[in-house]
């Protein structure tokens, strides 16, 4: 069995992590695909993100319907600074004959040897980059393991959408109907 493991903020999940998801479930031939949001980033921890409840709810609206994809939310549950690291033991301890594929974006490729337990993280995963249209991606450094996705680049990130909203642009053409929606009558980004 093939499971992905696409981790990230999702502050809000948009149209181009949908179709990266589609895109690594086709190409990959993946059986399961799971989202994982964050509760907060090692590397980002200035950032605060919307709360957790409402990203998580985002998520499960954008994704309803689909058979292939399940939204993980131990993260958000472990609390704290999310490590790739615990999530991947989880992972192996749960499926323990099961290829993890881990789904990273192509600019945090060089940085893989400073996170948290590089090298048993090495071992436990092929890392699959997704890169943004017009940028390259930089070769995995060692010991790591990893192809780039292909198909369906759409460049969009989630900090656009939040500017947009702030401001008052729509949004409905960067996020599912019902994440537009749900946004709007939680006034979230605003």
């Amino acid at each position: 069995m093939k499971l992905g493991l696409f981790g990230g903020s999702f502050d809000p999940v948009h149209l181009g992590h949908l179709l990266v998801a589609q895109a690594a479930i086709e190409e990959l031939q993946l059986d399961r695909l799971f989202l994982i949001p964050a509760a907060q980033s090692p590397f980002k921890p200035e950032n605060m993100p919307a709360p957790a409840t409402e990203r998580t709810r985002l998520l499960r609206l954008a994704l309803a319907g689909r058979t292939n994809c399940e939204v993980d939310d131990q993260e958000i549950k472990r609390g704290g600074v999310s490590y790739t690291i615990d999530t991947l033991r989880d992972y192996a301890r749960r499926f323990p004959h099961t290829q993890l594929l881990y789904l990273i974006g192509a600019d945090n490729v060089a940085n893989l040897p400073k996170w948290r337990d590089a090298e048993e993280l090495a071992k436990m995963t092929e890392f699959v980059a997704i890169p943004r249209p017009g940028e390259p991606v930089a070769s995995f450094p060692q010991p790591f393991r990893g192809q780039t996705l292909r198909g369906f680049p759409f460049g969009v990130s989630s900090s656009q959408i939040r500017l947009r909203v702030k401001t008052g642009l729509p949004i409905d053409h960067l996020v599912p109907a019902a994440v537009a929606e749900a946004i709007g009558n939680y006034r979230l980004y605003l």
